[in-house]
């Protein structure tokens, strides 16, 4: 082969696709039977994969598999495994640890092998460099190690694997050069860092950049609410200046794989060090208490209507993390709707997306149809901002409704008596 792919989700599956585009003989390694099984029966798991694309990479040759076995004379072989928070909130290297051991029991020289999951600074040279070791061979020198950060964005319409610049850091020059030049084959433009600790670091800069940002603007949205200022207005007037801004959004908490995650791999790191890293653990205390803050707001929208939150029909809109995709991961959603249903309300939910959905194993009803489920909730919160949920329908039929996501932030003053913004 000559790609193998370890990790067959979010971004494993976008990168074997777009690698197997370029005529490349590609592989993919998954201990998942659902997953490798869908992907032999042409279908896909992943919302930036469609069934037609995997049609077409298993047309090109593309073939998942569950046998180590598919890694014996690999070319290349790129590690896209899961690094979750551990109990303890670091970083658990669980996946990392046994791919690298996988990998070792079938290295070659002249293998490049490049992890792509997220994790902190020296993981590559300190953890994953050892265990290849183990084969006999010595990173740098029989064979080549990289780190390139992931840089999937699910759902994002403009970039994708081919033109989103990609970042490479290699144990010594030439182990950049050979990564630099396998993703060169299908991304228009690489980016040679330093080292694997710099290209780990870029990763956690850019998601500990968003982070720290959108606690800002959190934060500024609970004491806006307090003086009476419409914040989503403040923030469009300010990103009318050209330069030195970019603008953030309030909301009901932070979700998906980077965002709640990654930056903790950054505090992990930093702590180790002896020091107390207050942006980002200020940061994650602020987004983790707004799922809090808006279940305070929508008691007291109900509480100004005459209404206890004790068996008030509440509906969510929107139980995925972000816009107009299925994945649910960290979604804010979660905790909102686990204390709204402790308070008592009684909730339906509504996604586009999402067919089926509980909260501790206890099953949340759906509406099927958006405009009967408006006019008849006590109380509509909107969670994340599908397309479908446009001002106008939600404002047409809602008979009260909390908007976190800015949906409705057009809406004419004189519904300010039956839709408030967050």
């Amino acid at each position: 082969m000559d790609l193998v792919v370890i990790g067959l989700g979010y971004v494993g599956l976008p990168l074997a696709r777009e690698a197997s585009r370029t005529g490349l003989k590609v592989a993919g390694l998954d201990r998942d039977p659902r997953v490798v099984a869908g992907l032999k029966a042409g279908l896909s798991h992943v919302d930036d994969v469609s069934p037609a694309e995997v049609e077409d990479m298993l047309a090109a040759g593309f073939s998942p598999s569950r046998e180590e076995s598919i890694l014996d004379g690999a070319r290349t072989v790129v590690i896209c495994v899961p690094t979750p928070l551990s109990a303890d909130g670091g970083p658990d290297l669980t996946a990392v640890q046994k791919a690298a051991q996988t990998v070792s029991r079938h290295l070659e020289p002249g293998t490049l092998v490049v992890l792509e999951s997220t994790t902190y600074p020296g993981t590559t040279e300190e953890v994953v460099a050892p265990i290849l070791e183990e084969s006999g061979l010595k990173a740098g020198e029989d064979f080549h190690l990289a780190f390139s950060p992931e840089r999937i964005d699910p759902g994002n319409p403009v970039y994708g694997v081919a033109n989103t610049p990609k970042i490479v850091g290699g144990m010594t020059p030439a182990c950049a050069g050979a990564a630099a030049g396998f993703y060169g084959k299908f991304v228009e433009h690489v980016v040679q860092a330093k080292g694997t600790r710099e290209a780990e670091m870029a990763k956690l800069l850019e998601n500990t950049y968003r982070h720290v940002n959108i606690a800002l603007v959190n934060e500024m949205a609970v004491f806006c609410h307090e003086l009476g200022i419409d914040l989503w207005d403040a923030i469009g007037c300010a990103a009318t200046k050209p330069f030195g801004f970019q603008a953030f959004y309030p909301g009901p908490g932070v979700g998906g794989h980077c965002i709640p995650i990654d930056p903790n791999y950054l505090s992990y790191k930093v702590r180790s060090l002896g020091y107390p890293f207050r942006f980002v653990e200020l940061a994650q205390e602020i987004n983790d208490r707004m799922p809090r803050y808006v279940v305070e707001r929508a008691q007291a929208l109900l509480n100004r209507e005459g209404r206890a939150m004790k068996n008030a029909k509440v509906l969510l809109l929107g139980v995925t993390y972000k816009a107009d995709i299925a994945d649910q991961r960290e979604s804010p959603a979660r905790p909102v709707a686990r204390r709204l249903r402790k308070m008592g309300a009684e909730l339906t939910f509504h996604d586009p997306y999402v067919e089926e959905w509980d909260i501790d194993g206890v099953p949340v009803p759906r509406a099927r149809v958006l405009y009967t489920a408006l006019a008849e909730a006590d109380l509509v919160v909107v969670l994340t901002g599908h397309a479908e949920y446009d001002a106008d329908t939600l404002t047409r039929h809602a008979r009260l409704l909390f908007d976190t996501r800015g949906r409705t932030r057009t809406a004419d003053d004189s519904l300010a008596e039956r839709v408030e913004l967050l």
